[in-house]
């Protein structure tokens, strides 16, 4: 077992203009993390080529991690409150080190995948962890702030992947006599994640305290064959192909509602594994929606813009990287000053702007041509990525907000979990567009790289589309959410905090010790 020997902190740390250390700690390990997410997109052609698979099973490096994802980062919310952060970031950590160790190694294509499922299961862990510490140590003022900067693990990470990956694998050509390219990935991953546990586990401190209680097996089980299917069902979408997908995507949300229908049960009865009582705040149902298309939107792009730079401009994976790059880039240096705005003036000022630029810069993507000039494709990756920037911390900083602090872990969890599943609905999304539109046109007689630039427009403004609804939300959202544990009594629908009679003795306890405190920490 792992030895717990810092002191609990509970409570949120008074504003003080300084990110506590804990946070600075698992932002570090959460980029990391969830940079693995993406990181292994550029390296398909290599794996192709080094293990003579096909493309359809090299795309499983990737579907592969968000199916493990979306099927373990349910029971989050769960384990979260039952151990310790300290013990908590161990595991995910430890678990993490195993399958990057495991990848590096791998003999045969079966156990890089092996691999990279253990990679996940380590990585599911960390963003609820980072998101519900983050809302218990950080006082309400504070919070924008903090959270801009938890923007470059959660939102640049995922961007970052592929320029990473384009500069390792260039570089790693040099020593394919002794090692292949892609490993390269994992080997040097390695002993950063492992000095990243090693001075964590030094440094960090426990927050809050563990409560009791067992885990309903039958849920696990629902959760993971639902989202599970549901992730795989629509990363599987392709022209000609319909029928076996859909029927996996209808059986997964056929278990998703048999889940949901448990949770609520045991809600009345019990520990739900995900408590679906989040979903009772207003504001946070709000900001669950517009962060799932944002996402739907980044993932999308990710995927359209190396296809067009790389099949119908000819670049390679290098040259990709580096054009994407300052987008990715500009989205992680602004986070800090999104944070600071969103502390003076609020959510909507930063949120409704964010969501027009967003559909402008996909709308832009619906006039790419062979030739457009690179600095015109720049200056659009570069508008959508500040823009999501500006959308993301204001949002999720509302959303969990909304939410008493018995219900954060279980917020961050679902939060999580619908990111990947509109991760793969994105990604099936936009290439079954593009795939179907060019498809028709090849019948017709158009070019074959015509047809797909055709596609990729059409894909583009389905997104588009689709972002329209990302402004909505954008215009309903609060500019400020106060929880339950705030000084008012909150709007936007937040949920209340529960009766003793529906939670622990230990919940009981923490809430009525919390109300002692409360005129007290206000006076403060």
């Amino acid at each position: 077992m792992l030895a717990d020997t810092s002191t609990q902190t509970t409570g949120a740390i008074p504003g003080g203009g300084r990110t506590p250390t804990v946070i600075r700690l698992l932002v570090l390990a959460t980029f990391v993390v969830i940079l693995n997410e993406t990181i292994m997109i550029n390296a398909i052609p290599t794996l192709i080529h080094d293990l003579g698979i096909t493309e359809r099973s090299a795309q499983w490096v990737s579907t592969a991690f968000m199916l493990t994802m979306a099927a373990v980062i349910p029971v989050t919310g769960w384990f979260l409150q039952r151990v310790s952060t300290r013990r908590a970031y161990a595991i995910a950590m430890l678990v993490f080190l195993a399958g990057t160790a495991l990848a590096a190694v791998a003999p045969n294509f079966a156990i890089l995948l092996v691999g990279r499922v253990v990679q996940a299961g380590g990585t599911a862990v960390m963003m609820p962890l980072l998101m519900t510490t983050l809302m218990t140590v950080v006082a309400e003022q504070d919070r924008g702030r903090v959270m801009g900067n938890v923007t470059l693990a959660i939102s640049v990470a995922p961007a970052m992947g592929p320029v990473i990956s384009g500069l390792v694998l260039d570089a790693g050509k040099g020593f394919e006599d002794h090692i292949a390219a892609w490993r390269w990935l994992f080997v040097l991953v390695l002993p950063i994640a492992g000095a990243v546990t090693w001075f964590g586990l030094r440094k960090l401190e426990n927050v809050g305290e563990p409560q009791s209680g067992a885990i309903d097996w039958l849920s696990v089980v629902l959760a993971a064959l639902g989202f599970g299917s549901l992730v795989y069902g629509l990363s599987h979408f392709e022209t000609g192909n319909w029928t076996t997908p859909a029927l996996i995507v209808a059986a997964g949300a056929a278990l998703i509602a048999a889940f949901a229908f448990r949770q609520i049960s045991l809600q009345r009865t019990g520990t739900p594994l995900l408590d679906l009582r989040v979903l009772l705040a207003g504001t946070y149902t709000k900001a669950l929606v517009l962060m799932s298309l944002a996402f739907l939107a980044m993932m999308g792009s990710m995927i359209l813009l190396p296809l067009y730079l790389q099949n119908l401009r000819h670049l390679t994976p290098l040259q990709t990287g580096l054009l994407v790059m300052p987008g990715g880039l500009a989205m992680g240096l602004l986070g800090p000053t999104v944070g600071k705005i969103f502390d003076r003036f609020g959510g909507r000022v930063l949120v409704i702007p964010a969501s027009i630029g967003i559909t402008v810069a996909l709308a832009g993507f619906t006039f790419i041509s062979a030739d457009m000039p690179y600095w015109q494709l720049l200056a659009m990756h570069v508008l959508l990525m500040l823009s999501l920037a500006a959308a993301f911390t204001p949002v999720f900083t509302l959303g969990l907000g909304a939410l008493p602090m018995h219900l954060y872990s279980h917020g961050s969890s679902m939060l999580g979990t619908l990111q990947q599943v509109a991760a793969a609905f994105g990604t099936a999304l936009v290439v079954t567009i593009m795939s179907a539109r060019s498809t028709d046109l090849i019948k017709e007689g158009t070019a074959p790289d015509a047809a797909m630039l055709s596609g990729m427009k059409v894909a583009f403004g389905v997104s588009a589309v689709l972002s329209i609804i990302v402004i909505v939300m954008a215009v309903l959202l609060p500019s400020r959410s106060e929880s339950p544990e705030g000084h008012g009594h909150g709007h936007g629908g937040e949920v209340p905090a529960p009766d003793a009679a529906e939670v622990s003795d230990l919940d009981a306890e923490a809430i009525e010790l919390e109300a002692e405190l409360k005129p007290q920490l206000t006076k403060d």
